[in-house]
C-alpha cells in the first residue's frame, strides 16, 4: 500500500462517478480536502473486519473481494468490488468499525475519504444522498439474496449461483476466475472446497461448463440457470 501524490503518474485528478457530478463546487472542494489516493498491491487488505473506521473508500481501478470472517480460518465471500463502487458506507452512519474485510485481487487504486466529510455531503445535498442510499440498498439486496441462497438451496444450486455471479463480473474486466482459487469459489457458494471441486467436475462432465486450469467458462447457461432456480 502506498499513497499517491499529484506528482505520481498513477494519480487520478478527479472522481468521474456520476454521484460526484451532483456536487456543488464548494462540496467538490470539501471532498478534495478530505481525500487521499492510495494504491493497494494484490493481496493487500483495503479494510479489515473489526478495525476502527474513520473513512470510506471509492474504488478507481482494480478488483477486490469482500468477505466476512468467522472463527479460525472460516470466511464467507460476499461480492467482487469493481471500479466505481464504495467500500465502508455502513461506517458513515452506523458502527465505527468495518463489519467486513476487503482484499485486493488485482492492483487496486482507491480514494480514501474522511467519513465526516461524506456525512456532511449526505446531509446537505439531497440528490447526492439519494444516489448513496440507492447504492446502499443495492448492496443490501445482494446480501439478502446471499442469505436466502445459503439458507434454502442445496450445494449444486449454491455453486450455480456463484458461477453465474462471478461470470457476470467478467464483462469488460479481467477474467475473474483466474484471480480466484477453488477455495475462493467455495466461499462464494458457502460449501466446502472438496465439494466445489467435485461439483465443478460433474458440471463439466454434463457439458455445462468448461474447465481450463483456473479458467471456468459457461457452455450451457440455460441449464446452469435452471440448476440455480431449482436449488
Amino acid at each position: 500500500m502506498k499513497s499517491i501524490s499529484e506528482k505520481d503518474r498513477e494519480f487520478v485528478c478527479d472522481i468521474q462517478a456520476p454521484c460526484f457530478q451532483l456536487l456543488t463546487p464548494e462540496e467538490i472542494e470539501l471532498v478534495r480536502a478530505s481525500k487521499t489516493q492510495i494504491l493497494f498491491r494484490k493481496g493487500e487488505n483495503l479494510t479489515k473486519q473489526g478495525a476502527f473506521a474513520t473513512y470510506i473508500m471509492f474504488v478507481l481501478e482494480g478488483l477486490s473481494k469482500q468477505h466476512i470472517e468467522g472463527e479460525g480460518s472460516r470466511q464467507m465471500n460476499l461480492r467482487i468490488i469493481r471500479p466505481g463502487e464504495f467500500i465502508g458506507l455502513s461506517a458513515v452512519f452506523g458502527k465505527n468499525t468495518f463489519n467486513y474485510s476487503v482484499v485486493a485481487l488485482t492492483e487496486t487504486k482507491a480514494y480514501i475519504i474522511e467519513k465526516s466529510a461524506m456525512a456532511k455531503l449526505v446531509q446537505q445535498n439531497g440528490m447526492f444522498a439519494y444516489s448513496i442510499i440507492r447504492r446502499y440498498c443495492e448492496h443490501n439486496t445482494l446480501l439478502f439474496d446471499t442469505i436466502r441462497n445459503l439458507t434454502y438451496k442445496q450445494m449444486n444450486g449454491r455453486l450455480a449461483d456463484a458461477l453465474l455471479y462471478l461470470d457476470s463480473i467478467n464483462s469488460g474486466t479481467a477474467d475473474v476466475f483466474t484471480l480466484l482459487t477453488r477455495r475462493d469459489i467455495a466461499e462464494f457458494a458457502g460449501i466446502s472446497t472438496e465439494s466445489t471441486v467435485k461439483l465443478l467436475k460433474a458440471f463439466e462432465k454434463d457439458g455445462i461448463i468448461n474447465l481450463d486450469e483456473k479458467r471456468i467458462s459457461i457452455k450451457n447457461r440455460d441449464v446452469l440457470m435452471d440448476i440455480s432456480k431449482k436449488g
